[in-house]
């Protein structure tokens, strides 16, 4: 059975839609990949979306939306709940049903990074490349390592292994 995994970040429009893009791909049938945001953004940035479609992601399931979605009745619970920036990490979160193992992977924001095309481009390329990295880490756990505390500190470990 595939386990449910959400990625959070505060607009929801690249770090976040990213790692659900990479888990969705490379994860299809062990993991459903979801992503929110604190306050999304309702827009999800281009460069992401270009990466997330070369990867083979569908586009039409690229949207920023509200981590809310995902706390209440009827929606799918999570076994895990995964931050990637640094200010969603700091935020009061929903209560999450079912008690999912929770882990921080903080990225540099490419979304920040100004300049011209080539210098955003690369940044978004940098993101997207140590969150594959680290999909690539959760992936490669044995199940004995995806239920609760296991979970929680293998993400950690995964986190500390990739800075």
């Amino acid at each position: 059975m595939a386990g449910n995994v959400l990625f959070l970040c505060t607009g929801n429009s690249a770090r976040s839609i990213m790692a659900e893009a990479l888990l969705g791909v490379l994860g299809a049938g062990r993991f459903n990949a979801f992503s929110a945001g604190s306050r999304p953004t309702g827009r999800v940035q281009p460069h992401a979306v270009e990466l997330a479609t070369a990867l083979g992601y569908p586009a039409d399931r690229l949207r920023s939306k509200a981590w809310d979605e995902f706390a209440v009745p009827g929606a799918p619970q999570m076994d895990m709940v995964i931050t990637v920036c640094d200010d969603a990490a700091g935020e009061a979160c929903p209560i999450w049903p079912g008690h999912p193992a929770l882990a921080h992977w903080g990225v540099p924001d490419p979304a920040a990074v100004s300049g011209d095309d080539d210098s955003r481009r690369a940044a978004y390329r940098d993101a997207f490349a140590t969150l594959r990295r680290r999909v690539e880490l959760l992936l490669a756990l044995p199940a004995d390592k995806l239920d609760g505390l296991a979970a929680a500190s293998a993400l950690r470990q995964i986190a500390e292994e990739t800075r």
